[in-house]
């Protein structure tokens, strides 16, 4: 019996010492972010395509905020070919009324991050957001909630696009 505890009591330890010996080995630091400012000077070094529709440019304008904020830079160093298309449908049908009742709107992005001196692509990707909404009974109130949905897509979208270009430059 004795043994028997000694062993399972040895056993203990050394699942114990091998855990933080694996533990030891992580860092707790941000993904794309660093304390001297030199991942976002090279965020705000990039350009963006221009945007052919509504929900393209609600993307577009949300990236450049995210990225620095400003203007477009003057002599980027890297470029996205981004493109947006989006769609709006009905989910749930009114029985009564024969027409529906709330809906989803949907961005889809594809975007290629291409360094401009050398003309490399460091990522491509594509990513999708769904924003879901009402349909009021009113005209206007369902044009409105179908724009805020779809702006509400967009803006999910262009974080999502963010967070890859952060993590394909952070690397």
């Amino acid at each position: 019996m004795s043994s028997n505890f000694q062993s399972s009591k040895l056993l203990r330890r050394s699942l114990l010492l091998g855990a933080a010996l694996l533990l030891a080995g992580c860092q707790a630091r941000p993904l794309y972010l660093d304390n001297d400012g030199q991942m976002r000077q090279t965020l705000a070094s990039i350009a963006f395509s221009e945007a052919k529709d509504r929900v393209g440019l609600e993307t577009r304008n949300r990236l450049i905020f995210l990225t620095g904020g400003g203007a477009q830079p003057t002599t980027p160093q890297y470029r996205v070919d981004l493109t947006v298309s989006s769609s709006v449908e009905g989910v749930l049908l009114d029985r009564a009324a024969d027409r529906p009742n709330s809906g989803r709107a949907v961005a889809i992005g594809s975007f290629t991050l291409t360094r401009i001196s050398d003309g490399t692509v460091l990522k491509t990707g594509r990513r999708q957001s769904v924003a879901l909404f009402d349909y009021p009974q009113q005209e206007y109130a369902r044009l409105r909630s179908v724009r805020d949905a779809e702006t509400r897509a967009a803006r999910e979208l262009a974080e999502l696009v963010y967070a890859d270009l952060a993590t394909a430059l952070g690397r």
